[in-house]
């Protein structure tokens, strides 16, 4: 008969208590039950044996044989004369024979030591030696836990985070510890479990209440009960324990079996390749940051499954617990959050559970739990991978990281790395926004910094998903954003190639292979710090003066992106967040307008819009629109001046009224009524002039407003 038994003292966190349930899934598969299953759920850790909770409990005071786990290379190990011995004394004449495996494990390691003449503990060449003698002569009981601690690689020997260095945290020995745990709870001659061991195991298993735990040292598997300061109810906490949660923890650390592994292409040092780890990053976390990273030993990303696994695809999952991206082994908390982003729950893994080991309390290092991530399939995190091109993401990060890196990049791609890491976890419009916006900040600082651009390849071209509906909030801010980030002029010499995207005035020119920097002439870039409305303005004026220089006859204003009448009357109205724009605009412009992009119809009739947009917006359209839209005759051009957008932004736009009056007249354009501009601010009129328009709407729009000579003068309302 199978019984289910939940583990309601197992949770994913803290570390400690992670391992523990690996611990008991491993002991019970590999001792009692092959046929086993586990998973977790919301109440704790799933086990499901031939066992209910009593004989469990039976199994572990009675027929339990601890895994031989030494580490004779430390100090502090218990092998050396200054050592505690409380342990590895009694567990060295242990006749028990639940003890037979750690008794023989000591015992042939201290032969070893007599042999080689090793009285102390070693340095590190004598260590690196020690290690070798023993890989090759401890017996496979031991050398699961070896293989956990320590990896040897074709230099020095490599020490798998989870373990600290080598199986201790500084001066805290593991080893030792987990052997005085084991005495603490059984007589080493007789087997038998002491009186309080049973206690001490139920509330390990159920997670109860324990009153007047012993005194002992966890280390970094639980920051919780670790001690130190504000770690109890007085100024300073102590550590306390129960022995069974650090026996069984390190029973399930011993899973965590570690290889050295080198690509096939590499000439290189064999690379530490440990189940679900990855270098430790600041971002993604609201509990670290980029200065933790230089002192930090690592991520480890806990799988969650909720299914009922054996043990053996347990440890097939681990065994295999590498986190791609794309063709490379992730690594850091960003590419394993995108990756995970990308898989999905394709290994039937519910969520993982981010741990970053930290130093806190002074040189201590501390498991922290940082995050649960869920495991779903995140096609919007696919927009990152775009991140990728040119090496760009990976060498401004690198930047970032540089002991010379300027505290305004440094939070600058923090705040981008957060913002991945939402877009890779959830997935909304906000969160691609947030990237966008950053990313603008970003290419504003390697506008003003030449020494920055020199250590970063060129931004990568964004394609137009990135523009649409994933990122669209619904916002006409996006919607405006979006329409002036479009805007470039054609070239008829060269079958309208696109040519002066938006982007050229706010970043320098690349590359012709578009991969890095070019050096020379800036003048095109206008994009300053300064107001939607101040920088629209010198993009007008700058787009004029190329387009002359380039002998363009229409007007460089084209965009196969448009916004809605709607949002023009809220930008004349005052209700758009003209910063907004200003921020998500200089994401945008990373877009490439090439692709057909999406024009947009308004979804209600406009609210009252000035008669003066109307006599000067056929200015701001290319002359093959309004040939299109029939508002201009086939043989005749309206040019757009310089003075006409000079009057707008010197705040003059009765001057730019009279002028398109003439100019329109000469085009051959209906009789417009007159209007006013007064009450009209001449730089916002300016910028809602070059936001582009669905041209039906604004055709339909335009004739009633040119035929309806006896309406009041100053505004048409649709």
């Amino acid at each position: 008969m199978s019984h289910l038994v939940t583990l309601t003292g197992c949770a994913p966190t803290p570390l400690a208590s992670y391992l523990k349930a690996i611990g008991i899934f491993r002991l019970v598969a590999e001792q009692a039950d092959a046929d086993a299953r586990g998973c977790w759920s919301a109440f704790g850790f799933e086990l499901s044996s031939f066992m209910d909770l009593p004989e469990l409990e039976r199994f572990f005071l009675e027929v339990y044989r601890p895994t031989p786990i030494i580490a004779p290379w430390n100090g502090g190990s218990g092998f050396y004369p200054k050592d505690n011995k409380s342990g590895i004394e009694p567990l060295s004449q242990a006749e028990a024979e639940r003890f037979s495996d750690i008794r023989d494990a000591i015992l042939l390691t201290r032969e070893l030591l007599a042999r080689e003449g090793i009285a102390d503990k070693p340095g590190s060449d004598g260590k690196h030696v020690l290690l070798q003698l023993l890989r090759n002569e401890l017996p496979d009981s031991a050398l699961t836990w070896f293989d956990a601690t320590v990896v040897l690689t074709d230099a020095n020997p490599r020490y798998p985070p989870l373990l600290g260095t080598g199986g201790n945290d500084g001066r805290l020995d593991f080893t030792n510890n987990f052997m005085q745990r084991l005495v603490s709870l059984f007589d080493p001659d007789s087997g038998a479990a002491v009186d309080e061991a049973g206690f001490l195991l139920h509330q390990a298993l159920t997670g109860d209440a324990t009153p007047n735990l012993p005194s002992a040292a966890i280390g970094q598997f639980s920051p919780s009960a670790a001690g130190g300061p504000n770690g109890a109810t007085g100024f300073q906490g102590g550590s306390v324990v129960n022995p069974w949660d650090f026996v069984l923890m390190l029973e399930g650390a011993v899973l965590f079996a570690a290889a050295a592994t080198r690509r096939l292409e590499s000439s290189g040092t064999a690379a530490l390749s440990y189940p679900f780890t990855v270098r430790s990053t600041g971002s993604g976390s609201g509990t670290t940051d980029i200065a933790d990273e230089s002192s930090a030993r690592a991520e480890i990303w806990m799988p969650i499954w909720n299914r009922p696994a054996s043990f053996p695809e347990l440890r097939t999952l681990f065994s295999d617990g590498r986190i791609t991206l794309g063709r490379r082994i992730a690594a850091d908390g960003l590419d394993a959050i995108r990756a995970i982003a990308h898989y999905g729950s394709e290994r039937g893994i519910e969520a993982f559970q981010r741990y970053g080991f930290l130093m806190r309390s002074g040189r201590a290092y501390l498991a922290t739990p940082l995050s649960r991530v869920p495991v779903r399939r995140n096609t919007r995190a696919d927009l990152l991978d775009q991140l990728d091109g040119h090496d760009w993401l990976r060498a401004l990060r690198r930047m970032a990281r540089s002991g010379e890196a300027p505290a305004r990049l440094q939070s600058t791609v923090r705040r981008l790395e957060d913002a991945m890491f939402e877009v890779a976890e959830s997935g909304g419009a906000p969160a691609l926004q947030r990237t966008l916006v950053v990313l603008g900040e970003i290419c504003a600082y390697l506008r003003s910094s030449p020494k920055a651009r020199d250590g970063s390849p060129y931004p990568p071209t964004l394609r137009r998903d990135w523009s649409g509906d994933a990122v669209n909030d619904g916002s006409a801010e996006f919607r405006i954003a979006r329409a002036l980030a479009g805007i470039h002029g054609v070239d008829p010499s060269r079958g309208d190639a696109t040519i002066m995207p938006m982007l050229e005035h706010f970043i320098p020119p690349p590359t012709a292979d578009g991969r890095k920097w070019a050096a020379g002439d800036e003048h095109d870039v206008v994009w300053s710090g300064g107001s939607l409305e101040t920088n629209l303005a010198s993009v007008a004026q700058r787009r004029l003066l190329m387009a002359e220089m380039r002998g363009l006859v229409d007007k460089p204003f084209i965009s196969r992106t448009s916004a809605t009448l709607s949002d023009i009357a809220a930008l004349l109205g005052d209700r758009v967040d003209l910063e907004r724009v200003a921020r998500l605009l200089a994401g945008l412009v990373l877009v490439t307008p090439k692709a057909r992009h999406w024009i947009v119809r308004a979804q209600e009739e406009p609210a009252a819009i000035p008669g003066a947009y109307f006599v000067l917006k056929p200015l701001f359209c290319t002359d093959r629109q309004l040939i299109d839209a029939n508002i201009l005759p086939k043989d005749r051009r309206l040019p757009l001046t310089s003075s006409v957008v000079l009057n707008l932004a010197q705040r003059r736009p009765d001057r730019a009224l009279d002028e398109a009056y003439r100019r329109c007249r000469i085009a051959g354009l209906p009789a417009l009524p007159r209007v006013s501009a007064a009450g009209l601010d001449g730089p916002l009129l300016l910028s809602t002039l070059l936001v582009p328009v669905n041209m039906s709407e604004l055709k339909r729009l335009y004739e009633s407003f040119s035929n309806r000579l006896a309406a009041a003068p100053t505004t048409i309302v649709s």
